[in-house]
């Protein structure tokens, strides 16, 4: 049985099947094994690790726990709770008619941060220009239409991450911006940020930043600086608003004060840095990566409310869920008629009846013809029971987005 248990019980001879410490960018080490140490123990304790997730079977046990599915139907019915109130932004254009505009401005973006991330490096004169006018087209594109460079990000390749989450990270702050409804100039500026949260990347020695295996603890010391570094260099670049700045320094702060790189607690931290922290875990616990598989959308999504109060701000992860929907873009979920469907655009009046694209036929194990279905249409009885990992049917979400 697979149990969460509150730090303070984590005794040696515990077999941890999960740090449950995916809130910490970067974060390498090794999640599961016998603990053998107190000092151990005491490692993981100054992580801020709040519960870990034990295997009585295969090692000490406790009485003091919860077993991981009672955790999950928790996690669960607050996802669900959420879901009934109202959702987030509304599309002006069809999906199909804004996502070949989305697919120029997705690829733009990452030649974008990467040239200006290059110049940076060797210290060649930087224009902002560029960056300030993809911002006002990734914004665009999410006014009208956010589902298209939401399917779009899903779309991962593991050895290309870091441009990629840059992107996606400014994707979510545009959705969580418009709904939150900040001003315009503020959503640019948040938006820049996101862009360049990750600027200061270019100074952690590539084999510290590419390395394939786990961090040591004085490597994870030196990956930690760039959120400083970002800060820094942004500070000392002509053209940028004091909110960038301060959305790329604060993304990898904590309201418990675990994060980094000032330590910063509850309202110290910016409302934008706190956004950005949300998106920005969200966006690395479901990519996949060297060293980590990612979580499918839900399960982010239910990951992010358990890390609530304690890492993440309550307030603004509920809102956030509202943005993206219960079921996010990208979302493999079964349906009450058996077939699996894939979510391509969340329902802007109910986010338990999104848009989807049905593949597969769970009673006959079968693919079936790709059709969209819009569950939320009259006379369609079909509902969502729940969602599912693709891994479990073999099904290749990525190329049913585009």
């Amino acid at each position: 049985m697979i149990k969460r248990i509150p730090i303070a019980a984590l005794k040696v001879g515990m077999y941890i099947t999960d740090l449950n410490n995916d809130w910490i960018p970067h974060n390498t080490q090794r999640k599961r094994g016998v603990i053998r140490n107190e000092e151990t123990v005491e490692k993981i304790r100054a992580m801020g690790v709040q519960f870990v997730y034990i295997d009585a079977e295969k090692g000490r046990d406790t009485q003091d726990y919860e077993t991981a599915s009672e955790v999950d139907k928790r996690n669960e019915d607050a996802l669900q709770n959420v879901g009934e109130h109202k959702p987030g932004v509304a599309a002006k254009v069809p999906l199909e008619q804004e996502m070949e505009t989305a697919k120029g401005i997705h690829t733009q973006a990452q030649g974008l941060v990467d040239s200006f991330m290059g110049n940076v490096k060797i210290g060649a004169a930087v224009d902002i220009s560029p960056i300030h006018k993809l911002a006002d087209d990734l914004q665009n594109s999410v006014i009208r239409n956010p589902n298209a460079l939401g399917c779009l990000g899903r779309i991962r390749d593991k050895d290309n991450y870091l441009l990629e989450h840059s992107v996606n990270l400014s994707v979510l702050m545009t959705l969580f911006g418009r709904y939150r409804k900040l001003s315009a100039d503020v959503l640019h500026q948040t938006v820049v940020g996101a862009l360049l949260h990750d600027l200061g990347k270019i100074l952690t020695p590539d084999d510290i930043l590419h390395k394939p295996g786990r961090l040591t603890a004085e490597e994870f010391e030196v990956m930690k600086l760039h959120a400083r570094q970002s800060r820094d260099i942004l500070l000392a670049t002509e053209g940028i608003g004091e909110l960038t700045v301060i959305t790329a320094a604060q993304h990898h702060e904590r309201i418990d004060g675990t994060g980094y790189p000032e330590g910063l607690k509850g309202n110290e931290i910016s409302t934008y840095g706190r956004m950005a922290a949300i998106a920005d875990v969200y966006d690395a616990i479901t990519a996949d990566r060297v060293y980590h598989k990612g979580m499918t959308p839900t399960q982010g999504l239910k990951k992010l409310l358990e890390w609530s109060g304690s890492h993440l701000d309550t307030t603004l992860v509920q809102e956030f869920i509202h943005c993206v929907g219960l079921y996010p873009v990208g979302s493999l979920v079964l349906l009450e008629s058996g077939r699996l469907g894939i979510v391509t655009e969340p329902n802007e009046h109910d986010l338990r009846l999104p848009v989807v694209r049905v593949v597969y036929h769970t009673k006959f194990r079968s693919p079936i013809p790709v059709t969209s279905v819009d569950l939320a249409k009259p006379g369609n009885q079909d509902r969502i029971k729940r969602a599912v990992d693709p891994k479990l049917y073999k099904i290749d979400v990525d190329k049913f987005l585009v």
